[in-house]
Formats: structure tokens, sequence, C-alpha cells
């Protein structure tokens, strides 16, 4: 390679250095540059977060590699490469694993990397991530000198700091992090990561930052699945009280009864029971927040105590006349419409408008565009990780699948997909592979779904003339249709509720309701 063959590769990103570019633009051209210098088959910029690495740009590779997360200690190779301050090109017959075997963008058969090299990327002095090269060729770079690697790899960090500076990460880097370890440890949360690139979740996210920094009350909607609590957990984290705990509670999962006792605790004797004086959540929250899922679900009794404490931040344990005053801030989700049960005497009209100061969307999965395989890729690399695989990936039908669907249960139902499919496909193998692909079939995503078509429900071949009573009519026209879709499924509930349309626990209320349950 000549020198100016490099300085000609290498002009265009020093053009760039001064332009205000998206920083997905920006590391696109960098990984451009990259393939255009040396020749590959696929090229990645890597950031250091942590124990892991997180994909920030990928030539050549699967989209899903962008939602993976790898971590360190699982990768020999991406050991390596952090470890020598240098270039590193592998041997073609090592045998450490390479992380993006079958993951080749383009190819279904289960082609493993031949020739990797990557190098790692510093940033004022500290590692900042990698720069990885792979061909399917096991000979590609061998006549490679790897100063022009490490020439390249000195731009791409200057790029790095530049796209850094224009978002101004740097400065606010170190101080988040320990903001939100702090946040991890008080609240005994694990941190998820918030996946997406589409422009529907780009601007929740700008939503979060902007709402975050305040202390409005936000009531956070959406339907089942969509990850209303991972919100919660964005919002609390971008506060000011990220280093203050984050309390939760699932008003849906305690009887009216105990609500009470968990929101305001109690005092020693104030119901059969009470042992000892107990904090509730509001207390536990004292200067951090509190997060109540399915806030739908409260009684107008518990609500009416619960505006006063909003109110006036004071409240009572159970059993006691002392007041406690409480400084929390509120976050609330619920996947009913909160507006049209005020309208129809279900929920107190001045408790709603307390807790809608900030409402927030959060965008169904269907709405997402191709954020579906990038959440597919960050599931993948989870369950390879926990199923001990080298490789766990999609093939071209697979991915065409997840676009093609609509997602009523949206991430949460990916999740679940990803895993059971995962566990299935393994058990189908005679002998455990190295790279598992999963297909189509083994998703096994329901085809009218797919074509975006209503599903026809079978009806009884020769129905009744209904009469009489309009409600009792139709409430045996529900039972007929959910029984024969349960006799379809061999009474599987989810995959009834799925055909049906409908989330797993409203058909279960539904079918209690009809007397099928």
């Amino acid at each position: 390679m000549t020198a100016t063959s490099l300085l000609t590769s290498l002009l265009p990103l020093v053009a760039d250095l001064s332009r205000e570019l998206p920083e997905g633009e920006r590391y696109r051209r960098l990984l451009g540059a990259l393939r255009a210098l040396l020749p590959c088959d696929a090229a990645a910029l890597l950031r250091l977060d942590g124990d892991c690495l997180v994909p920030l740009a990928v030539d050549g590779l699967s989209t899903d590699t962008l939602g993976r997360r790898f971590r360190i200690n699982e990768h020999p190779r991406f050991e390596a490469l952090l470890a020598n301050s240098q270039p590193t090109r592998f041997a073609t017959d090592s045998d450490l694993p390479d992380p993006y075997d079958g993951l080749v963008e383009g190819l279904d058969e289960h082609l493993e990397v031949h020739d990797c090299m990557g190098c790692p990327l510093f940033v004022d002095e500290r590692p900042w991530g990698l720069l990885t090269l792979d061909s399917l060729d096991p000979e590609r770079f061998e006549p490679i000198d790897l100063s022009a690697l490490q020439a390249f790899a000195s731009l791409a960090a200057a790029t790095v700091s530049a796209a850094e500076r224009i978002e101004r990460l740097a400065l606010r880097a170190e101080d988040e992090h320990h903001r939100a370890e702090v946040y991890r440890q008080a609240s005994g949360q694990q941190h998820r990561d918030m996946v997406g690139q589409s422009k529907a979740h780009k601007r929740l996210v700008e939503e979060i930052k902007l709402v975050g920094g305040s202390d409005l009350t936000v009531l956070i909607t959406g339907e089942t699945g969509v990850g209303k609590e991972l919100v919660a957990q964005a919002i609390h984290a971008a506060s000011n009280r990220a280093d203050q705990p984050l309390i939760s509670l699932n008003c849906a999962a305690l009887p009216d009864t105990l609500v009470e006792s968990e929101l305001f605790g109690h005092v020693r004797g104030a119901f059969t029971g009470a042992m000892n004086d107990r904090r509730g959540k509001f207390e536990l929250a004292d200067g951090g927040t509190l997060f109540l899922d399915e806030v739908g679900e409260l009684s107008l009794t518990v609500q009416a105590k619960l505006l006063r404490v909003l109110q006036s931040g004071q409240l009572q344990r159970l059993g006691s006349d002392k007041e406690h005053r409480v400084d929390v801030r509120l976050i609330a989700a619920t996947n009913r419409d909160l507006a049209d049960e005020v309208r129809n005497g279900r929920y107190r009209a001045d408790f709603y408008h307390r807790l809608s100061v900030y409402p927030l969307q959060v965008p169904a999965l269907r709405d997402r565009g191709r954020d579906v395989l990038l959440l597919a890729g960050f599931f993948l690399e989870q369950n390879r990780s926990r199923m001990g695989l080298g490789s766990l990936r999609l093939t071209s039908d697979a991915q065409a699948a997840l676009l093609a669907y609509d997602w009523p249960g949206n991430v949460r139902e990916l999740e679940h997909l990803i895993g059971r499919s995962a566990l299935k496909a393994l058990g189908h193998c005679k002998v455990r592979p190295k790279i598992l692909s999963l297909s189509a079939e083994d998703l096994d995503l329901p085809r009218a779904a797919s074509d975006n078509a209503p599903i026809a429900i079978a009806a009884p071949a020769q129905p009744e003339i209904m009469t009489g009573d309009l409600r009792q009519a139709m409430e045996n026209y529900q039972r007929q249709i959910i029984s024969a879709c349960l006799e379809r499924h061999q009474h599987n509930w989810a995959s009834a509720a799925r055909e049906l349309g409908l989330d797993r626990a409203n058909l279960g209320r539904m079918a209690k309701r009809l007397g099928l349950k």
C-alpha cells in the first residue's frame, strides 16, 4: 500500500472533522473509508462500555449486530485486541472463537470468519473501543502492513473525539456513569439499554431527556409489553435524583386491602398481621422517584388518598395520626385510556390531571420499523451467552418474518419469542452446534399476522339466530369464538390471545367473566 493511497483514503475523513454530521453518519463514513483502504468483507466500530463492547456502526454485518452487547470476558478475541495497544492480526488457524461467526451480511450458510484483525482506539489516552476487520478469505490480510491500520486508527480516534465533543458526551460520560451506577445499587435493579434507531424511538429518547431534568409528574402510556418500566428507569436516570432510589410498585399485583399499606406504610397493630411498624413505598422513595405501574388499576378510594399526598407531600401510616413529609417524584404507567375511564366515572378526574402533568406515549413495536432487528440482536446475544453458544443468528427469512409481523405483545413478545425459539432450535440439534441459526420456521409466527391482514376466525357451521337480549347474545358469540380458538391451539392461552389480538391477561379476564375459566 502506497502513501498516496493511504492519503487518498484519509483525506475525506479529515474534511469530515470540521463538519457537523449526525453521529451515525460520521461513523458510517469512517467504516466506508476503512473498507476502501483495507478491503474486507465486514468492518465494525465498537465502543467500550464497562465490561461490554457496544457496536456503533457496522458495514458488511447483519443489522441485528447493532443491537448486541458483547461481554468482553465471553469473547477472547476482543480481550486480545483490547490488551494490545497496537493492531493485532489473528492467525488463520487460531482456535479463538470469532464473535462475528455467522453474522456476515447476506450469507445464510454457516460460514465462519477466517481472517480477522483489529485495533483499539484511544481517546485522551484512555481506551475507548475497537475497530475490527473480518474476511471470509483466510489470506486476505496477509499482505497488509499493520502500520496502515494504526494510522487509520489514529484518525478514527480523532473522528470519535470530534463526534463526542459535538454531542457533548465527553463532558458528561463519567458523571452519568457514576450516577447510573449509584442508581442501580440504590434501586437494586439491573440496567437495561434502550435499543433502537427509528424516528419514533429517537423522539421518545429526546422526550425522556427533556422531562428527565425536571421534577414533573410523568404518565407513561402505551400498549402492554412496550417497555414502560424501562422508560421510567431512563427518566429517573436522567433526573437530578439519579443517585437516589427508584422504588417501584405494581398496582395490579396487590388487592385494595394491601395497596394502602404498601404505599403509605403502617404501624404495629394497624390490622391483623401488622406485627411491626413498616415504612411504605413513599417513605422508601423519599428524595428519589416512585414508579407506580398499572396505575389504572387503583380503586377510587386509594386514588383520593394518593391525591392528598401528591398535593401536600404529607402522608400518614395506616393506624397512625402522625404526619410524615416526603419529597418524591412520581412516575406512573398504564395501558388503559384513563381519559376514557374518567368520562365513564371509573377514575377521578382530579387524580388523572395530577398524574398526567407530562404524558409520554411509548410507541408500539410495529411502529418502530427495523428496530425489531436491533432488539432481536440484543435478545439473541443475551440468549447466546445464557446458552453457551458460539453464535446465535437469524436467517434472512427469519429477519423478514420479524419485520412483517404485527407484534401485538410488543417488545416483551419479541423477547420471549427469541428465548423460546432458540431453546427449541437447540433441542432439535443432535450435535451441539457452534453456530445456531433461527429460521422463520423456528420462530413459528402466525402467518396471517405477517400479512398484516385480519385473522379469519371460523364461525360455527350453522350459527344460531340470535334473539332477545343483545348483551346476552354478544356474550354467547364471544364464548363461541374464544372456545373455538382455544380448541385450535390445544388450550394454549398465549397462542389463542395472539390469534385474537388480545393481551394474555385481558383474554384471561374476559374468559373468567364469560364463565370459561
